[in-house]
């Protein structure tokens, strides 16, 4: 871990005691930073993921008390690698049926691969089970067991912020406004249905990885959604989980260089998070689009979001719907303001977001942006008819756009009744008050 851009998380380094702030600090840091490696290097020795996201809890758990005392060892990573193994030693003798398993595991260890103490193993303080320069495979093999498809997307989300992201229950609980409990449940049910399907911890197939790729491009996609625009709750933003997001599309784009929809999603993850600064006022109300102080958005979060959809266009393999989407967040992250964006060339990218990807939430953005180029009566037009078919029926959104039409159209009074209805359909406090404030001013 005495690489220059990782943190030192050595106790003692300005001469001070441990003390138990130092260890959980310490402890936090490391999980946040290898969680992922740590667990997948677990489940492949032991063969079995579930056993390995339990040890490696009951390991982090032991850290925060023995760092406390005795200071946070050399070797950190070792350390909860070797105690996480103890762990599962411990359970395989438990199980005598596991005899050979345990011989196994247990030769590794006495091997002096790692020492179990706040000490590193002699001659070898700086050993980890991979190289430090390289991402290792165990990550991609990580993420893709936490996406299998005979999970629910729901529990797919939780493993994958558990196990890949390194969060802790609390932690995705207060993400997505959901009981305690219930984040647990979903995690115990995604393992032993895991178990129960006897889904390997290996890497798919090369045939079979552009299908299951799209899972973890998804679940990716609801994590980094949730954090930018809250579905519901007292924040617009939720910057915590959406820089989640961008931290493990990070590493799956390292992973997968030659795959386009991931840099695409990389991309459109960053040029959207470019604009967070400026997406909420002092008291962290939102801030629209054409309001929005330009000056404070990310300029180094755009550059690499360009360079991200950069590479996905050079790999010529066209652009997917996640590609799509990072060049229409393009348009806006480049334009001096909303008057001045290309919103004809915006016209044309939704449109072919909605031959790779219809939804009726495309054809509204599709809506919007027509009307931006043209005039709002043709993009009215086009809301009508999506209302007409029922498909964005109890949303927000829908309401929302065609009260701005029609604001736009001087129909006044059937605009404020379309905002007062999407208010009342919306469930972010933020969105709401702003969608109010609009009605109102139409009295």
């Amino acid at each position: 871990m005495a690489r220059a851009d990782r943190p030192d998380l050595t106790s003692g380094a300005a001469g001070g005691p441990p003390s138990a702030e130092a260890a959980r600090r310490a402890a936090e840091a490391v999980w946040r930073i290898e969680s992922a490696r740590i667990v997948g290097a677990l489940t492949r020795y032991t063969g079995d993921f579930a056993l390995a996201e339990d040890v490696a809890q009951e390991a982090l758990a032991e850290a925060l008390v023995t760092w406390g005392r005795d200071g946070t060892p050399a070797n950190p990573v070792g350390w909860l690698l070797a105690t996480a193994r103890r762990r599962a030693i411990d359970g395989f003798r438990r199980k005598s049926a596991l005899d050979e398993r345990y011989a196994m595991l247990a030769g590794r260890l006495t091997e002096g691969e790692f020492s179990s103490g706040t000490a590193d193993a002699p001659g070898r303080p700086d050993d980890l089970p991979w190289d430090p320069d390289r991402i290792d495979d165990d990550v991609l093999a990580l993420m893709f067991t936490a996406c299998h498809p005979v999970l629910a997307p729901e529990a797919r989300v939780a493993l994958t912020l558990r196990v890949v992201g390194g969060l802790s229950t609390e932690e995705i609980a207060r993400a997505f406004l959901v009981p305690v409990p219930t984040v647990q449940a979903r995690i115990t049910r995604a393992k032993k249905t895991l178990a129960a399907a006897h889904v390997p911890f290996e890497l798919p197939p090369p045939e079979e990885r552009p299908g299951r790729l799209g899972g973890v491009l998804s679940v990716l996609y609801v994590i980094f959604t949730e954090g930018s625009t809250a579905t519901s709750g007292d924040d617009l933003l939720r910057p915590d989980l959406a820089y989640e997001a961008v931290r493990l599309a990070r590493m799956l784009a390292a992973l997968l260089p030659a795959e386009p929809e991931v840099s695409g999603l990389l991309a459109l993850f960053e040029l959207t998070a470019a604009r967070f600064p400026a997406r909420t006022g002092p008291d962290g109300e939102a801030v629209l689009l054409e309001d929005q102080d330009r000056r404070l958005w990310d300029r180094s979060a755009i550059r690499r979001g360009l360079a991200a959809i950069g590479r996905a266009t050079a790999l010529g393999r066209g652009l997917g719907p996640y590609g799509l989407q990072a060049a229409i967040a393009a348009c806006h992250a480049t334009a001096p303001s909303v008057q001045e964006t290309d919103w004809e060339h915006v016209v044309l990218l939704y449109e072919a977001l909605g031959r790779v990807a219809p939804s009726p939430v495309v054809e509204l953005n599709r809506a919007v942006a027509v009307a931006m180029a043209g005039g709002p009566q043709q993009a009215l037009s086009m809301v009508d008819e999506l209302a007409a078919s029922g498909r964005l029926s109890g949303s927000h959104l829908l309401p929302s756009v065609r009260g701005e039409l029609l604001v736009r159209l001087g129909r006044t009074v059937q605009a404020r009744a379309e905002l007062e209805l999407a208010a009342r359909l919306c469930r972010n406090a933020r969105e709401r008050s702003v969608l109010l404030r609009k009605a109102a001013a139409l009295e």
